[in-house]
Order: C-alpha cells, then structure tokens, then sequence
C-alpha cells in the first residue's frame, strides 16, 4: 500500500468528551496521510452524530463490526482501559493493523496476550505512549546518546499533580485497582517510560505503592467512594547502563508542582520539565549545562517535528508525531516505536513496582 492514504476506524470517537476528541481527532484529521473512514461509540445514535461531525464515511455501534469492514485498514481504540483487550483482539482477529492508547491492557497478561496475537498476525501495532513523540524529549535522548552528560551516574525523575481528594461520578470507576487506570499504570507508566526512552531500562526495582487518600468524594453526587487504587509511587533502581535513578510520582490535594526530570553525568547535567502531564503535552522546556556552567536553555531542532503546521498544538501534537511514524512504519513494512512489545515490557516494569512494593524488596528485571 506504499503511498496510499491509510484508512482509520476510530473507537470511541465521541463529540462531547474523552481523549479521543481532545487529541487522536485534532491529529489524524490534519494528517495528509490518513483518511477517517470510520467512527464507532456506543449506540447508533452517537456514532452517526460522530460520523456527520468528523466526516467519517462509515458510522458503527459494534467494534468487531468496524474492525471486519473492508474499507478499515487501521483500527484505532481509544475507550476506557478495562475494553481494550477485548477491542483490540477483534482488531487483530480481522488482520489489521492497531493502535491502542495506554496502557495496553489491564494488566500484564492482557498486554502479552495482545501482543502475542499482533506478532503472529504480521501487523503492525503501536501504543499511546505518546511522550516517545515529543520533540523535546528526543532531543533529550540524542543528546544524552551523544555524550552531552557524559557516562550516566545517576538521574530523578518527578511527578506531581493535583486531583486526589474527588473525581466525577464518569471516573469513580478509577478507584478500583483492578480495572487498570491508576496513578501507578497511566501517570507512572508514562513518565517512568520517558526515563526508559532517555536512559535505558531498568534492571532492577525497589518501590513503595500507596494509597494515602483511601476514600473521593463524588463531585456530582455528593457521595464517596472506597479507593484501592494508588496514588503514590516511589521507585529506585539500577538502570542497565548502571545508573542509579529514582522516580516519584503523585496525585496531590493541591498545588502540583509538574514532571520533572534531570540526568547527571561526569560531563554535565540535563534537566527537563513540564507544568502538566508529561505525556499530555507539546510544552517540555529542556536546559543543560557542561560540568559547573550554568544550565541553559537547549534550542529543539526542527527536524524532530515531522508533523505539518495544520495539527493544533497542545495534546494532539505528540499523537500526530506517533500517527506519522506509525503510517511510515506501515508504508515502508517495518515495526514503528512504540509498538505492543515495547508495551509489554512497560508492562513488565509496572508489575515489577507493584511486586516490589507488595513483597518489601528488590525486584530484577532482566
């Protein structure tokens, strides 16, 4: 299909809420590359409000419907984590290529299964870990790969943002731990993954999962619910290019002070941050400094947007870098980064955490 415009179907393609309409839409509908060809949400009704909307030729209330139409040859799900396994097995039951947000499953074995079914399907898959996008944080990467810092020594990583106390009565089902959507799998699994993309994986683990504030109270209802869910993680560990780093990350009562990261090195230091959601948005400011210099502002390259001028800024800028390297991947017949094994392995790193923490020791990684 070299040169072809890829044909998506978009799961959860609302028009009044979710991240589908805050970021995939904003993205593909200015990609050149693709054409919406099909929306799917719950009922009839919203799904042909959907396709009037977005232009979308196709409208479905049945995922496996939309997966089995021929004129799909992407299948996008963008819904609640507790319904990925089953959409995106359907996905890849009918052949085609898949792109699912973060995380993959509700828990490792969900995730490895996925993955599995996408490697011997021969498709191409990719996982919304969206920060591997940010033309920032590559940046980072190359400079680090470049030997700006030097030999790695040690690197912390921060994240701390308010909301911990409520949640509307659409998100109380967040409390529940086992439903996949925590502090620990969304915002830890992002930001512990730009470590791993910057600086390597780790080799071993030692964490502390929390959850401190154990009850929310129900902003539209006025009622409470009991939380399982965590919303502290404290992690340390070796990394495998023998680094020792550490990360933290939070949902606070109030006053979050954002994503931050820094890497030091023999020759220098690199420190990036973020005052939202690292994976969230196109706003990262990166500063270095050599040995004792002071640390300045380090100018982003051009050449690490590969996206036209027509995608809006803010969320939907990393999606549409993910979207474009997932079309090349597809067009050139090669796996793109971040693709469903990469998402095992974060997988992996989640359960070791959360392994860590319940167990009270050390956990290896390799």
């Amino acid at each position: 299909m070299a040169g072809d415009k890829i044909r998506i179907g978009l799961i959860g393609a609302s028009t009044s809420y979710g991240w589908a309409m805050r970021s995939h839409l904003p993205a593909l509908l200015a990609l050149p590359e693709y054409e919406l060809a099909a929306v799917c949400t719950s009922r009839p009704e919203t799904a042909e409000e959907s396709a009037r909307a977005y232009g979308a030729r196709l409208a479905f209330h049945d995922y496996t419907e939309m997966a089995n139409h021929p004129d799909v040859d992407l299948v996008s799900v963008s819904v609640r984590v507790p319904q990925h396994h089953a959409m995106v097995m359907a996905a890849l039951q009918a052949g085609k290529h898949t792109f699912c947000e973060w995380p993959l499953g509700a828990d490792l074995a969900e995730a490895e299964e996925m993955a599995d079914l996408a490697r011997s399907k021969g498709v191409n898959s990719m996982v919304g870990l969206q920060a591997r996008g940010n033309p920032t944080l590559l940046r980072l990467k190359e400079l680090v790969e470049e030997g700006y810092v030097g030999e790695v020594l040690s690197a912390n990583m921060t994240m701390f943002l308010p909301g911990v106390l409520a949640r509307g009565s659409g998100s109380a089902w967040q409390a529940d731990r086992t439903k996949g959507a925590t502090a620990l799998t969304i915002a830890t699994g992002h930001s512990i993954d730009v470590l791993c993309l910057c600086l390597g994986e780790f080799m071993e683990v030692s964490a502390h999962v929390a959850t401190q504030v154990p009850t929310w109270d129900i902003t539209d209802t006025g009622g409470t619910v009991d939380v399982t869910a965590p919303d502290n993680i404290l992690v340390s560990g070796v990394l495998a290019n023998g680094a020792v780093a550490s990360a933290h990350v939070a949902s606070v009562p109030w006053h979050g002070s954002g994503w931050k990261m820094v890497v030091y090195g023999r020759e220098g230091t690199l420190a990036a941050s973020s005052s939202q959601m690292v994976q969230l948005t196109d706003q990262v400011h990166l500063r270095g400094g050599a040995r004792d210099g002071a640390l300045e502002e380090i100018p982003i390259p051009d050449r690490l947007t590969t996206i036209p001028g027509e995608v809006p800024g803010g969320s939907p800028v990393n999606v549409a870098q993910l979207y474009r390297r997932l079309y090349e991947g597809i067009d050139q017949g090669k796996s793109a980064d971040p693709d469903f094994d990469l998402a095992v392995t974060r997988h992996r790193l989640v359960d070791a955490i959360q392994r860590s923490s319940d167990q009270g020791k050390a956990v290896q990684l390799a």
